[in-house]
């Protein structure tokens, strides 16, 4: 009987080690979740998160919201259903919780009251609310909404029959931006400021103008006045990132501006003493990428400074101490997302380097953090093999409190990702980038090469978690993505190299990384493909049309033409201004230097494009005239179109899996074998 006892441990043992072996597949994006918007309880008893998933049967994110026990890393929900549950804002007492939820058909506004477990829909908008921010006596809620106005018809023709079947009429547009990625054409219309009584009722509008109030707000401690930010000039909608901090009087509604400079100043926030108020900003200098510093304004003397001159990074979220002795913030330094406290006075204080992208399908920086009134930090916490979770700092440990992929990636072998550092063959610039190896890798053994290129321009990867890369390596090859000049998270001067100037040595810094690859011996250097997206895609087409040395790329969702891209996107008055040195027509000879087309007749690379058909962003025009360029080329070329697909594309799980499963079957097919 020992025996068998034994033997059947032997068997377990080696069966569990089997299960762990199993490759990532295309359907598991399905089982993985990830935490986000953290709020954490004042007393530093529970973090409350977004927990994301995705649903199988309407391929689609749902969410709800949790909390997790600090001590006893207790789960329980707070929420639950099919729908999506978001944005939780604890009352300033503590004793409820606001958020939006589309659980009836529509984004509203709830109440769940924490001691009884009490919920309500206390909203019945017309339009999603965002932003919820409560009145410092917990009596009301203020939120964004977008408020319509009637569509612009200047011409009625009359004489249609009773009952006769005409064509629907013109759309007539006059806006400089009538269409937006992800939304489609836009409805007439401006976001305005709203209030709302906690217990219900019906909303009362703030702000109104011809202007959108769609920013983070801040109460004053009496709760008299409202302070947020907006572009509230004449010119706003050719200078859009030019915004001011406002200050709204809650009784008579007047608006008076805080700042008075070119350049956006955001997310206001007032100190907990209420004396001061901060807030993020720069000069604008029309650059392709200026830092954000935080500044202090002392509300009674009229004096602001800046917190954040010595740090060469953009700060991207703030938050006071309880004590009003400093904020703590987050940024990007290369590739990874911290968390730090800038005292008043003093020398700022690294937190954690451990904030997780909430992002998981590429290895995209960001993520979420709240700090609770003992200083304790919650945060999204994640690695290169595990989306986010529900990280804590405290007393300078590190814990994770949730484990919310254990069950879907536990018995996963996944992708060892390993950091490298090279020197750029055009000038020796320190560029970073990452390995993905195939689970099972041998160094004596030739993989396949793929090149993945983030997007932006101005963005990074880091050492996150990525289902894409994972399902590249999972298939064999080992994955390269990097930080080529121009990312963002090591400063201005790193990103500022492709002002102007892009695409140019970037490709130098991604070939560089290539070949220390190759030098390392492990790389079939008959098999290197390339790909990107967005920005990366616009790199991609840069590449084949300077070199051949791919068997095979994959160009999405690029700009090919930038004369043509800055007159269809939808944000064309922000990349005229910022990316070129003006107007297509006036600087034709630039644009063209810079766009992938005009080195089409270099290209000998079989070359597929992939692209959402509602992408606003990179129109699919840019796309159809490098498929259709290539075409005349002479060059092995198709074209992939995702319905309904904004600039994002995998936005719903399916999309997601038809994309790599699309750039492997290329890759695939022209790997020699």
């Amino acid at each position: 009987m020992k025996h068998r006892v034994i033997a059947l441990g032997i068997s377990l043992v080696m069966s569990s080690a089997l299960a762990a072996e199993k490759p990532l597949e295309l359907v598991d994006v399905f089982d993985l979740e990830y935490a986000n918007q953290i709020e954490f309880s004042d007393d530093g008893k529970l973090v409350y998160f977004v927990r994301n998933r995705m649903d199988i049967k309407t391929d689609k994110k749902v969410s709800n919201i949790w909390s997790v026990d600090v001590k006893s890393k207790q789960l329980q929900p707070v929420t639950s259903g099919v729908h999506i549950d978001y944005a939780p804002v604890l009352s300033p007492q503590g004793d409820r919780l606001a958020f939006v939820s589309t659980r009836d058909g529509s984004s509203q506004i709830y109440v769940k009251w924490l001691n009884t477990g009490a919920v309500a829909k206390i909203s019945n908008l017309t339009q999603s609310p965002r932003n919820l921010v409560w009145t410092p006596d917990g009596k009301q809620i203020v939120f964004s909404q977008f408020v319509s106005a009637s569509a612009k018809t200047p011409v009625n023709i009359s004489g249609k029959p009773k009952g006769a079947d005409w064509a629907k009429p013109p759309v007539f547009i006059d806006d400089v931006y009538y269409r937006a990625d992800g939304a489609g054409f836009t409805k007439a219309g401006f976001t305005h400021l709203f209030s709302i009584d906690a217990n219900g009722g019906n909303a009362r509008q703030l702000t109104t103008g011809e202007f959108n109030h769609g920013s983070r707000v801040s109460f004053s401690h009496d709760g008299q006045t409202l302070y947020f930010s907006a572009n509230r000039h004449a010119d706003n909608k050719l200078k859009p990132i030019n915004t001011e901090v406002y200050a709204l009087d809650m009784k008579s509604l007047e608006v008076k501006a805080i700042t008075d400079r070119f350049g956006p100043d955001r997310s206001p926030t007032i100190s907990p003493n209420g004396r001061l108020l901060a807030y993020l900003g720069y000069d604008d200098k029309r650059t392709n990428y200026e830092n954000a510093d935080i500044y202090v304004l002392d509300l009674q003397n009229d004096e602001t400074r800046v917190l954040t001159q010595e740090l060469d990074r953009s700060v991207s979220h703030i938050q006071w101490d309880a004590q009003s002795r400093g904020l703590y913030y987050s940024y990007d330094s290369q590739g990874q997302t911290v968390v730090a406290h800038q005292p008043l006075k003093g020398k700022a204080k690294v937190i954690t380097q451990d904030v997780g992208s909430v992002s998981f399908g590429r290895p995209y920086s960001g993520g979420d953090f709240d700090v609770s009134v003992k200083g304790d930090v919650a945060f999204t916490l994640a690695d290169t093999q595990r989306p986010a979770d529900v990280g804590l700092v405290q007393r300078g440990k590190t814990t994770r409190l949730t484990q919310l992929n254990e069950d879907a990636l536990g018995n996963k072998a996944l992708g060892k990702v390993e950091e490298i550092w090279v020197k750029s063959k055009h000038d020796q610039l320190d560029i970073q980038g990452w390995v993905v190896y195939p689970p099972g890798f041998d160094s004596s053994k030739k993989y396949p090469l793929v090149l993945e290129i983030h997007g932006g321009p101005v963005a990074n990867y880091g050492p996150h978690f990525s289902a894409e890369a994972q399902l590249f390596a999972a298939k064999g090859n080992v994955v390269l993505y990097m930080n080529p000049r121009g990312s963002d998270s090591y400063g201005k001067a790193f990103a500022q190299t492709i002002h102007h100037n892009y695409p140019s040595n970037d490709f130098d810094d991604l070939m560089t990384g290539v070949d220390a690859l190759i030098a390392k011996g492990f790389i079939d250097e008959q098999r290197l493909f390339v790909t990107g997206g967005s920005g990366g895609g616009v790199l991609t087409a840069w590449i084949v049309g300077h070199t051949d040395r791919f068997a095979a790329a994959v160009v999405a969702k690029p700009v090919i033409n930038w004369f043509s891209f800055v007159l269809t996107a939808d944000y064309y008055p922000f990349f005229t201004d910022y990316w070129f040195p003006g107007k297509p027509w006036e600087h034709t000879e630039h644009y063209m230097k810079r766009s992938p087309i005009s080195y089409v007749g270099n290209v000998k690379t079989p070359t597929m494009l992939l692209t959402g058909d509602a992408d606003y962003r990179t129109p699919i025009s840019e796309t159809e005239q490098y498929y259709q360029a290539l075409k005349l080329q002479g060059v092995e070329t198709a074209m992939v179109r995702i319905p309904d697909a904004s600039h994002g594309i995998t936005a719903r799980p399916s999309n997601l899996m038809n994309k790599v499963a699309y750039i492997q079957w290329w890759f695939d097919k022209h790997s020699g074998n």
